[in-house]
């Protein structure tokens, strides 16, 4: 299938829920047909069938983005179906669920990495040739607040949000230094209302884990304290952003706030994430 001339085909991982799903539904009000990806099923579907009816022609896969094999087979078969994708939304994503350092098993802290940032080399290498043949392509990559400004108990999680954002830019500098068609951004959220944070825990359940008391906290006081952008708003400035052709985006008044401090008094701002951390650790009790 062809899309319609002028029509642009955009891709996008983690799909099934949060960001992925908002930026699925904006982008298909404002008539981009659809590839959209995720390892859960249910949530995919009904991604797809609100963004269907917002006018997109939507084409699904379950897809597990830590998969080399995978995601080239997702890249060979999108093309295949559309014959063009001029936009990579790198979005799968998973929050950490080990804690601190000292505690953490190696499986959990290579699940993440796996995920968060070998989910976007993936991508990336699979998609960029097919961004450069479009003519105009964007290439999407969702770090965190976390690639700004680290926290204690999330050592894996900012080391691979870190990574992402290291990593984007310098395939921004080579797009620019070979001249290739394709706008590279890198995008931060701050605080969002997903369940990241609680997924990660059912997930550590289900996998037969042990949840502390802290990672329960933790949960709660980002569920109940901390989020601030809805994801609708939060997809309406990424996409907003790209059609600017902006190589950073900052998502919400924390991630614009924390961009500030870590350049102007990184001291306070390590200061200040330490507290609220043993402010998560007490569950916001006292």
């Amino acid at each position: 299938m062809t899309p319609p001339a002028g029509r642009v085909v955009a891709a996008i991982t983690g799909a099934g829920s949060g960001i992925g799903r908002a930026l699925a539904i904006e982008l298909a009000w404002r008539g981009t047909d659809l590839a959209l990806s995720d390892l859960d099923a249910g949530g995919l579907a009904t991604t797809r069938t609100e963004a269907e009816a917002a006018g997109a022609s939507v084409h699904t896969s379950v897809v597990d983005v830590a998969d080399r094999a995978a995601v080239a087979a997702w890249a060979r078969d999108v093309v295949g179906h559309f014959g063009v994708v001029h936009q990579l939304y790198n979005n799968a994503g998973i929050a950490f669920r080990g804690g601190r350092v000292l505690d953490s098993d190696y499986d959990a802290i290579e699940q993440t990495l796996q995920i968060n940032l070998w989910g976007v080399i993936h991508g990336t290498k699979e998609f960029l040739p097919h961004l450069i043949a479009s003519g105009a392509g964007a290439l999407v990559n969702i770090s965190s607040l976390n690639g700004l400004l680290a926290q204690p108990g999330l050592a894996p999680y900012c080391a691979s949000k870190y990574a992402v954002r290291g990593f984007t830019e310098a395939v921004r500098a080579e797009m620019l230094a070979d001249g290739h068609p394709v706008v590279v951004t890198v995008v931060h959220p701050g605080s969002v209302t997903t369940s990241i944070a609680t997924a990660a825990l059912e997930a550590a359940r289900r996998a037969g884990a042990s949840v502390t008391p802290e990672q329960e906290a933790r949960a709660r006081f980002s569920d109940e304290r901390v989020l601030r952008t809805s994801a609708p708003a939060a997809a309406r400035i990424i996409i907003d952003g790209v059609q600017a052709r902006r190589p950073r985006i900052l998502v919400g008044p924390d991630a614009r706030f924390v961009d500030v401090a870590t350049r102007l008094a990184p001291g306070f701002a390590l200061r200040r994430t330490v507290t609220v951390e043993r402010l998560m650790r007490r569950g916001w009790s006292s």
